[in-house]
C-alpha cells in the first residue's frame, strides 16, 4: 500500500509541476519571449490538471478526505455509523463503478472516430478521456479496500474506522 501511495504521490507532483512549468513558460514567453510562446499551453495544462485530480481522488479515499456527512457520523451511535460507512462504500463503488464504465465508453468512442483537439497540438482525446475511467477505477479499488476493512473490523477498530478522522483502515501498510 505504501508503494502505491508513494507511485499516485509521485505522479501527481510531476503532473502538477509539469502543468506549473507551462504555465510559467507561458507567462514568461508571452512577454519576453513572444516568438518561442506555445499556443497550446492552457490546453496542456487542463488535460495535466485532470488528470492529476482523477488521480489524487484514490488518495482522497484513503484518507477519509471525500465529502461525506461528519455531522451525522458524529451523533449515531458508533455500530450505526459503521453500517453507514459500509452503505457509503456501496454507493461509492456503484458510482465508481458508473464512471469506470462510461468513461471506457467514452475513450472507445474517441478512439473510433480518432478524436483531437482543435488546437496546433492536435491532441488525441482518447488520453485525456482517460482519466475518467483511471480515476474511477483508483477509487473503486480504495473504496472497495474500506468496505472490506468496515466489514471485517471489530469491536473497538470498527468504531474508530466509522468516526470522522478514522482515516486509514489499521494493518494495510
Amino acid at each position: 500500500m505504501k508503494i502505491w501511495d508513494r507511485i499516485e504521490k509521485t505522479l501527481v507532483g510531476v503532473l502538477g509541476l509539469t502543468a506549473l512549468a507551462f504555465a510559467l513558460w507561458q507567462v514568461v514567453s508571452r512577454y519576453f519571449f513572444p516568438q518561442q510562446s506555445i499556443s497550446y499551453a492552457e490546453e496542456v495544462i487542463v488535460y495535466l490538471v485532470i488528470w492529476a485530480i482523477m488521480i489524487v481522488s484514490s488518495q482522497l479515499v484513503r484518507t477519509d478526505s471525500h465529502v461525506r456527512p461528519d455531522l451525522v457520523l458524529k451523533a449515531v451511535p458508533a455500530g450505526v455509523a459503521r453500517w453507514m460507512e459500509v452503505l457509503n462504500c456501496v454507493a461509492a463503488i456503484v458510482f465508481c463503478g458508473a464512471l469506470v464504465w462510461y468513461g471506457r465508453q467514452i475513450v472507445e468512442i474517441a478512439l473510433l472516430i480518432d478524436e483531437h483537439s482543435a488546437s496546433d497540438l492536435r491532441f488525441p482525446m482518447w488520453i485525456y478521456y482517460a482519466a475518467l475511467p483511471a480515476g474511477g477505477l483508483l477509487m473503486s479499488i480504495r473504496y472497495v479496500i474500506r468496505l472490506v476493512g468496515f466489514v471485517a473490523a471489530s469491536g473497538a477498530s470498527a468504531v474508530q474506522l466509522g468516526r470522522p478522522g478514522g482515516h486509514e483502515l489499521p494493518g494495510l501498510d
